[in-house]
């Protein structure tokens, strides 16, 4: 990778101990009360893909979000707490010094690693036929968070409305995007990737009210190679939410490249408020 891209420069960790990294929070990424939550993800994967005892290829992330990093440095622990004879188990760690000097905990996560084998394949998640990137309008990055600027996005159908009027609607999106400027697709970027998506109660009621991701897992069905032949392409998202009950609610997304291979699904739960 171009270590002067953006995504690169973010995902930058320097060893502090065994098990131990320091990281900073980028303003590259920032959202409106700390760090997109994508980039904390990828964050993760990188600590994972760089360890030395690492087996395989990720093959799932689960990471919740306890509490916002604020701007400035982080300690990321991650401990690969049992290999087995294709899979691997890692726990992880994100951790802050607060306003009165304690070392908190903002973030846990899981990350599964594993051995991959040709084996009979199928996909039962076809991907959807829609009009080609280079048909569609990019849109501009909005709400003056500046990790908006870090993708372009061409949607396909299920923009944000365009009167926050209360009025209910079908909360599917789907979108073309790849980062900006271009950066060849790993897993990392895959990772924040998968959390691009506008809050799906925003789209199905047409009301900006605060939300925020409480815990997303994100499943990856390719391997690296199969990564690799994505390049620079665009990725092609769809999402929509499920049930919105008592102040929460769920998402589930997909991702193709433009070949029509199924690189990663997601869900996600998310927290809004009244």
């Amino acid at each position: 990778m171009t270590m002067n891209h953006p995504l690169d420069l973010a995902l930058q960790l320097q060893p502090v101990s065994p098990g131990q990294l320091e990281g900073q929070t980028s303003p590259d990424y920032w959202n409106m009360v700390g760090p997109f939550g994508g980039i904390t993800a990828a964050t993760l994967v990188k600590a994972v893909m760089d360890h030395p005892q690492r087996l395989g290829e990720p093959l799932s992330l689960t990471v919740n979000y306890a509490g916002a990093l604020t701007a400035g440095a982080f300690t990321l622990q991650v401990t690969p707490v049992r290999t087995n004879r294709s899979t691997q188990h890692w726990t992880l760690s994100v951790l802050q010094t607060d306003a009165e000097g304690e070392l908190v905990v903002t973030t846990t996560a899981t990350v599964v690693t594993a051995v991959r084998r040709e084996t009979w394949s199928i996909s039962d998640e076809p991907m959807p036929e829609v009009a080609a990137p280079g048909e569609l309008q990019r849109i501009a990055p909005g709400f003056g968070v500046e990790w908006l600027s870090r993708y372009e996005m061409r949607p396909v159908q299920g923009g944000l409305p365009r009167d926050w009027d209360g009025a209910q609607a079908p909360s599917l999106s789907q979108l073309w995007m790849r980062d900006d400027p271009p950066r060849p697709l790993d897993f990392c970027a895959l990772a924040a990737l998968a959390d691009v998506f506008f809050p799906r109660v925003w789209l199905r009621r047409a009301r900006q009210v605060p939300a925020g991701t409480v815990s997303i897992t994100v499943y990856f069905h390719a391997s690296q190679a199969q990564l690799q032949t994505t390049g620079t392409g665009y990725v092609l998202g769809q999402a929509r939410g499920q049930e919105f009950r008592n102040g929460f609610f769920d998402q589930t997304a997909q991702l193709w490249n433009e070949a029509g291979y199924l690189l990663a699904t997601s869900h996600q739960i998310v927290y809004f408020k009244e």
